[in-house]
C-alpha cells in the first residue's frame, strides 16, 4: 500500500508541521509518495526539509519513495534553479518533468541547496557565498558591510551543528526574497538534517539535570537560551550564542525545530510571530534551523 504525503501549497517553516504530521503517519508504509504537484511556492527551509524527509524514508530500506514534481512550470523551474533536483534523485524516484537550467548567477539564490557532511563542506559553503552575500547584504538589503562577516559566521555555525551533532549529513540553502507581511526583502539561511536531534545530542550531559522534565523543548531551550553545548571546550566556535548575537545586532530572527518542539526568537517586524516555545508538534527527525535577516529600515524623509 502506498501512503501519500502532501507537500503544502506554500511550503515553508510555517506549514512544515502539516508536512511533518503526514510524514509521521507514513513511516511504516510499504511505499511512500511525496506529492508536490500542487505546491505553488517553497522556501529554502521547505526544500532542505523535503530532502531530509527523503533521506529519512530512504534510510528505512526498501523501495525509494516517489516524488511528483510541481505541476506549475515556474515553481519546478525555481526548484531546479535552487539546486533541489540535483540531490533529489539520491533519495526519491522523481516523477514529472524537471526543467533544465543553465548555470546562472541568479541574484535571489545566494547559495543553492548544498550538502553538508564534514567540516570541509562548511568551509566550502562559506567561501562560495562570501562575495555574493556581501553584494546582496549591502546593495540589496542596505546593511552595514560589517554584517557580511557576521552572516558568514552565522552560516558557518549553523552548518557546523550538522557536522558535530547530527550524526548524519544535511543540507543548507540561502536565498533572498520579498517578505510579503513585512514589506521588505529578507535573506534566509535554512539548514536541516535528519539526524538525532537536539534532545539526543545533549542527553548525556543535561538529562539528569532536568529529570522527568527532559525532552525536546527543554533541550532546545537549553541550547539556544542558555547556550549549552555537549562540548565543554570554548574554542569549538561560537555556536548558537554567536548566531543569537549576530541576529540581535541586525534585528534578525531564528527558529529551530527538533523532534516535537520548536523554539523561536523573533523581532518586532515579524507580524506572523511564532510562539516562543512549543512542544506539541508532530515528530520529525533531526533539526531544522531557519535564520532570517531583514532589509534595513529606510529612514523617513
Amino acid at each position: 500500500m502506498t501512503q501519500v504525503i502532501d507537500v503544502p501549497q506554500r511550503f515553508d517553516e510555517r506549514s512544515f508541521d502539516h508536512f511533518a504530521a503526514a510524514f509521521a503517519g507514513a513511516t511504516e508504509a510499504a511505499r511512500v509518495l511525496v506529492d508536490a504537484h500542487a505546491c505553488e511556492w517553497a522556501s529554502p527551509s521547505g526544500l532542505v526539509g523535503l530532502l531530509c524527509a527523503g533521506q529519512a524514508l530512504a534510510a528505512r530500506g526498501g523501495p525509494k519513495p516517489l516524488l511528483t514534481v510541481p505541476s506549475e512550470y515556474e515553481v519546478a523551474h525555481y526548484w531546479a534553479r535552487a539546486g533541489f533536483f540535483a540531490h533529489a534523485p539520491e533519495f526519491f524516484e522523481v516523477h514529472g518533468s524537471v526543467p533544465r537550467v543553465k548555470p546562472n548567477p541568479e541574484r535571489t539564490v545566494i547559495l543553492e541547496v548544498t550538502p553538508v557532511a564534514v567540516a570541509d563542506d562548511v568551509h566550502a559553503v562559506v567561501g562560495r557565498i562570501q562575495e555574493r552575500a556581501a553584494t546582496i547584504l549591502t546593495a540589496e538589503l542596505g546593511l552595514d558591510p560589517k554584517a557580511t562577516m557576521g552572516f558568514g559566521m552565522a552560516l558557518s555555525e549553523a552548518c557546523q551543528n550538522i557536522v558535530e551533532h547530527a550524526g548524519t549529513g544535511g543540507w543548507v540553502a540561502v536565498q533572498t526574497y520579498n517578505w510579503r507581511s513585512l514589506g521588505r526583502k529578507v535573506a534566509v539561511i535554512a539548514v536541516a538534517d535528519a539526524g538525532v536531534g537536539f534532545r539526543h545530542t545533549l542527553e548525556a550531559t543535561q538529562a539528569k539535570r532536568f529529570g522527568e522534565g527532559w525532552g525536546d523543548a527543554v533541550a532546545l531551550e537549553t541550547a539556544l537560551i542558555q547556550g549549552v553545548s555537549r562540548f565543554r571546550d570554548p574554542g569549538r566556535g561560537q555556536g548558537l550564542a554567536g548566531i543569537r548575537r549576530y541576529l540581535d545586532r541586525w534585528k534578525g530572527k531564528i527558529s529551530i525545530r527538533s523532534g516535537t518542539a520548536r523554539i523561536a526568537i523573533t523581532q518586532d517586524w515579524d507580524r506572523d510571530k511564532d510562539e516562543p516555545l512549543r512542544d506539541d508538534l508532530p515528530p520529525f527527525p533531526g533539526a531544522q534551523v531557519v535564520l532570517v535577516v531583514p532589509e534595513a529600515e529606510r529612514e523617513a524623509r
